[in-house]
């Protein structure tokens, strides 16, 4: 068995190297196992190539066809699955424990964007000087958070302290 050539799309016209090939023609019918001569001499009568769908079969599968149409719909196809595909991201969220109550509501408003987006949200406390003998109050915090998100969200990960601050990771339910 030969494997499909290395720069990446099907073998064509001469570079087909199987000496029989099973051939569909333009119309999608299947004529058979044919010489590889005469089936590049009914793509070519067609005006068209001769292309390896099939290399791993037995023998090799070909379609007779417009090669460069051909391309273009494969390119059209990956284009319209890389549309459709969500790339989720973690947007940060900064606080410190002693938050007051309306700088909190800001970054909730930002925080419920963002879950409405489909986007995780890591949320970060930084503690600073004699805040670090209060972790408690950070956490009061996280857990305040976690309260008014409800059901809307869940936890990936729960608050833990790395170093001086303390995160928690939260995504869309």
């Amino acid at each position: 068995m030969t494997e499909a050539p290395a720069k990446g799309g099907p073998r064509v016209n001469d570079q087909i190297e199987a000496a029989q090939v099973r051939l569909i023609d333009a119309r999608g019918e299947m004529l058979g196992v044919l010489s590889l001569y005469q089936a590049l001499a009914i793509a070519d009568e067609a005006g068209l190539d001769l292309v390896e769908i099939s290399p791993n079969a037995e023998p090799p599968v070909c379609k007779v066809l417009d090669f460069g149409k051909y391309k273009y719909e494969l390119q059209k196809k990956e284009n319209e699955a890389r549309k459709k595909q969500k790339v989720i991201e973690i947007k940060e969220i900064k606080m410190r424990p002693g938050i007051d109550d309306h700088d909190y509501d800001v970054k909730m408003r930002a925080m419920q964007r963002f879950i409405a987006e489909g986007d995780k949200v890591k949320i970060t406390l930084r503690f600073r000087g004699r805040e670090m003998v209060h972790q408690d109050l950070g956490a009061k915090v996280l857990e305040r958070v976690r309260a008014d998100m409800g059901e809307t969200i869940k936890v990936e990960q729960t608050p833990k302290m790395e170093g001086r601050q303390m995160t928690m990771v939260i995504a869309p339910r």
